[in-house]
Protein backbone atom coordinates (compact mmCIF):
# COMPACT_ATOMS: atom_id res chain seq x y z
CA UNK A 1 0.00 0.00 0.00
CA UNK A 2 1.56 3.44 -1.07
CA UNK A 3 0.07 6.53 1.39
CA UNK A 4 2.01 9.30 -0.69
CA UNK A 5 2.08 9.33 -4.04
CA UNK A 6 5.76 10.69 -6.00
CA UNK A 7 5.06 14.49 -7.00
CA UNK A 8 5.82 15.83 -10.23
CA UNK A 9 8.71 18.26 -11.70
CA UNK A 10 9.42 20.94 -8.92
CA UNK A 11 5.87 20.34 -6.55
CA UNK A 12 6.44 21.41 -2.72
CA UNK A 13 6.77 18.80 -0.56
CA UNK A 14 4.05 17.94 1.91
CA UNK A 15 4.70 18.98 5.36
CA UNK A 16 4.64 15.20 6.48
CA UNK A 17 5.14 12.32 4.68
CA UNK A 18 3.97 8.60 5.95
CA UNK A 19 5.16 5.46 4.49
CA UNK A 20 4.29 2.22 5.40
CA UNK A 21 5.31 -1.79 4.33
CA UNK A 22 3.33 -4.84 5.48
CA UNK A 23 4.29 -8.47 5.75
CA UNK A 24 1.19 -11.33 5.75
CA UNK A 25 3.41 -14.09 6.44
CA UNK A 26 4.30 -12.20 9.77
CA UNK A 27 0.42 -13.08 10.71
CA UNK A 28 1.14 -16.52 10.10
CA UNK A 29 3.72 -16.80 12.41
CA UNK A 30 1.79 -15.13 14.85
CA UNK A 31 -1.19 -17.41 14.80
CA UNK A 32 1.75 -20.54 15.41
CA UNK A 33 2.57 -18.53 18.75
CA UNK A 34 -1.10 -18.05 19.33
CA UNK A 35 -1.42 -22.29 19.50
CA UNK A 36 1.65 -22.31 21.27
CA UNK A 37 -0.47 -20.27 23.63
CA UNK A 38 -3.30 -22.45 23.86
CA UNK A 39 -1.76 -26.08 23.58
CA UNK A 40 -0.18 -24.58 27.11
CA UNK A 41 -3.43 -23.38 28.24
CA UNK A 42 -5.10 -26.90 27.63
CA UNK A 43 -2.61 -28.73 28.84
CA UNK A 44 -2.89 -26.70 32.29
CA UNK A 45 -6.59 -27.24 32.12
CA UNK A 46 -7.54 -30.78 30.68
CA UNK A 47 -4.71 -32.45 31.64
CA UNK A 48 -4.78 -35.56 33.61
CA UNK A 49 -1.74 -35.12 35.71
CA UNK A 50 -0.62 -38.46 35.60
CA UNK A 51 3.23 -38.06 34.89
CA UNK A 52 3.82 -36.16 37.48
CA UNK A 53 3.50 -32.06 38.08
CA UNK A 54 6.90 -31.06 37.51
CA UNK A 55 6.84 -32.38 33.30
CA UNK A 56 3.63 -30.79 33.54
CA UNK A 57 4.67 -27.29 35.00
CA UNK A 58 7.47 -27.13 32.69
CA UNK A 59 5.37 -28.48 29.23
CA UNK A 60 2.71 -25.68 30.44
CA UNK A 61 5.19 -22.89 31.03
CA UNK A 62 7.14 -24.15 27.89
CA UNK A 63 4.28 -23.74 25.44
CA UNK A 64 3.25 -20.56 27.01
CA UNK A 65 6.32 -18.28 26.94
CA UNK A 66 7.29 -20.00 23.41
CA UNK A 67 4.18 -18.69 22.79
CA UNK A 68 4.17 -15.39 23.82
CA UNK A 69 7.82 -15.08 22.68
CA UNK A 70 6.25 -15.99 18.68
CA UNK A 71 3.28 -13.91 19.12
CA UNK A 72 4.40 -10.75 20.39
CA UNK A 73 7.98 -11.18 18.69
CA UNK A 74 6.36 -11.94 15.44
CA UNK A 75 3.37 -9.01 15.52
CA UNK A 76 6.31 -6.26 16.59
CA UNK A 77 6.92 -6.55 13.17
CA UNK A 78 4.22 -7.17 11.19
CA UNK A 79 4.26 -3.55 9.69
CA UNK A 80 6.60 -0.19 9.78
CA UNK A 81 5.51 2.87 9.66
CA UNK A 82 7.79 5.82 8.77
CA UNK A 83 6.97 9.44 9.53
CA UNK A 84 8.89 11.96 7.89
CA UNK A 85 8.83 15.89 8.90
CA UNK A 86 10.57 18.84 8.51
CA UNK A 87 12.86 17.79 11.70
CA UNK A 88 12.86 14.45 11.63
CA UNK A 89 12.33 10.87 11.01
CA UNK A 90 10.35 8.64 12.75
CA UNK A 91 10.48 4.52 12.59
CA UNK A 92 7.87 2.27 14.56
CA UNK A 93 6.96 -0.88 13.98
CA UNK A 94 4.35 -2.93 14.73
CA UNK A 95 0.59 -2.19 16.29
CA UNK A 96 2.29 -0.85 19.47
CA UNK A 97 4.76 1.25 18.07
CA UNK A 98 7.69 -0.70 19.64
CA UNK A 99 10.89 -0.66 18.31
CA UNK A 100 10.73 3.11 17.41
CA UNK A 101 13.54 4.85 16.47
CA UNK A 102 13.27 8.90 15.84
CA UNK A 103 16.37 10.35 13.99
CA UNK A 104 16.79 14.46 14.04
CA UNK A 105 17.23 15.32 9.99
CA UNK A 106 20.56 17.36 11.18
CA UNK A 107 21.94 13.57 11.81
CA UNK A 108 21.09 12.65 8.46
CA UNK A 109 24.47 13.04 6.00
CA UNK A 110 22.34 11.66 2.90
CA UNK A 111 19.52 8.96 1.77
CA UNK A 112 20.00 6.07 -0.73
CA UNK A 113 16.91 4.46 -2.46
CA UNK A 114 17.73 0.72 -2.01
CA UNK A 115 15.69 -1.56 -4.98
CA UNK A 116 16.31 -5.10 -3.27
CA UNK A 117 16.35 -4.82 0.56
CA UNK A 118 16.14 -8.74 1.53
CA UNK A 119 16.04 -10.27 4.96
CA UNK A 120 18.26 -12.56 4.38
CA UNK A 121 20.89 -9.93 3.82
CA UNK A 122 20.03 -8.38 7.67
CA UNK A 123 19.86 -12.34 9.05
CA UNK A 124 16.25 -12.04 9.35
CA UNK A 125 13.41 -10.15 10.24
CA UNK A 126 12.93 -7.25 12.56
CA UNK A 127 15.07 -5.05 14.10
CA UNK A 128 18.79 -5.79 12.82
CA UNK A 129 22.22 -5.10 13.27
CA UNK A 130 25.12 -6.20 11.45
CA UNK A 131 28.48 -4.50 12.11
CA UNK A 132 29.41 -4.61 8.16
CA UNK A 133 25.80 -3.07 6.84
CA UNK A 134 24.55 -0.64 10.07
CA UNK A 135 21.16 -0.66 11.45
CA UNK A 136 17.95 -2.21 9.44
CA UNK A 137 14.15 -2.43 10.26
CA UNK A 138 12.97 -5.23 7.95
CA UNK A 139 9.87 -6.31 7.21
CA UNK A 140 9.74 -7.60 3.70
CA UNK A 141 11.84 -7.81 1.33
CA UNK A 142 11.22 -5.19 -1.41
CA UNK A 143 12.62 -1.08 -1.53
CA UNK A 144 14.02 0.75 1.10
CA UNK A 145 15.52 3.92 2.25
CA UNK A 146 19.09 3.89 3.12
CA UNK A 147 20.24 6.94 5.72
CA UNK A 148 23.77 7.67 5.89
CA UNK A 149 24.46 9.20 8.90
CA UNK A 150 27.32 11.48 10.19
CA UNK A 151 28.95 9.40 12.62
CA UNK A 152 29.56 7.18 9.88
CA UNK A 153 26.76 4.32 10.66
CA UNK A 154 24.00 3.41 8.04
CA UNK A 155 19.87 2.98 8.74
CA UNK A 156 17.74 1.02 6.67
CA UNK A 157 13.68 1.16 6.28
CA UNK A 158 11.79 -1.20 3.98
CA UNK A 159 9.18 0.84 3.31
CA UNK A 160 6.50 1.19 0.19
CA UNK A 161 7.58 4.10 -2.42
CA UNK A 162 10.80 4.17 -0.78
CA UNK A 163 12.06 6.40 -3.81
CA UNK A 164 9.66 9.30 -3.09
CA UNK A 165 10.68 9.11 0.24
CA UNK A 166 14.48 9.86 -0.49
CA UNK A 167 13.54 12.33 -2.58
CA UNK A 168 11.59 14.27 0.07
CA UNK A 169 14.12 13.61 2.29
CA UNK A 170 16.89 14.75 0.04
CA UNK A 171 14.93 18.12 -0.14
CA UNK A 172 14.76 18.83 3.11
CA UNK A 173 18.13 18.44 3.48
CA UNK A 174 18.73 20.60 1.08
CA UNK A 175 16.47 23.11 2.64
CA UNK A 176 18.70 22.84 6.26
CA UNK A 177 21.84 23.82 4.40
CA UNK A 178 22.46 27.56 3.58
CA UNK A 179 23.40 28.34 -0.10
CA UNK A 180 27.07 29.55 -0.07
CA UNK A 181 26.97 30.55 -3.92
CA UNK A 182 24.43 33.18 -3.09
CA UNK A 183 25.93 36.25 -1.85
CA UNK A 184 24.52 38.83 0.85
Amino acid sequence: MRDHHPHEGTAPHPDEWHGRATNRFQWLLALVGAACVALGIELAVVSAWTSGIAPLAMSVVGCIAAGVLVLFGTLAFVHVDLKLDKESLEVRCGHIGLPRRRIPLSHVAGADFEPHVTPRHWGGWGYRWRPDKGTAVVVRRGEGVVLRLWDGHTFTITVDDAESAVRVIRARLRQGTPDVTQSP
